[in-house]
């Protein structure tokens, strides 16, 4: 089986990069069979390639903004949703580099940290 069949969620909105020495940049993150993509929403004058073999460990962090919960009964399942949560990945690079990426959403942040520790 392929990596990139086993990706839940591809692509995510208005997440923040954050980079010592580096103001913190917005954008759309892709993850792909190979890289994990990040480009900017300000004319696109930054982007960031990751290869998934330079990832040495990633740690995740999750924050409910808003302490509302929300159930929903849909046809005899519960689902739970936390709004406002927002979830935070720091991923060390081999290279050194630390990389923090808040993800709006736990959901999407669980995916994106599930698929780059499947990698």
């Amino acid at each position: 089986m392929e990596f990139a069949e086993l990706i839940k969620t591809p692509r995510v909105d208005n997440v923040v990069l954050h980079r010592p020495f580096y103001p913190a940049v917005e954008g759309t993150l892709c993850l792909t069979g190979h890289h994990l993509i990040l480009s900017s929403r300000q004319d696109n004058t930054e982007e960031l390639w990751l290869l998934h073999s330079n990832i040495d460990a990633i740690d995740k962090r999750f924050t409910a903004c808003c302490k509302k919960l929300c159930m929903e009964v849909l046809e005899s399942s519960t689902h739970v949703l936390f709004v406002g949560s927002l979830g935070t990945i720091i991923i060390k690079c081999k290279d050194f580099r630390i990389i923090q990426l808040d993800i709006p959403g736990m959901e999407e942040c669980l995916n994106i940290a599930s698929s780059i520790e499947t990698a």
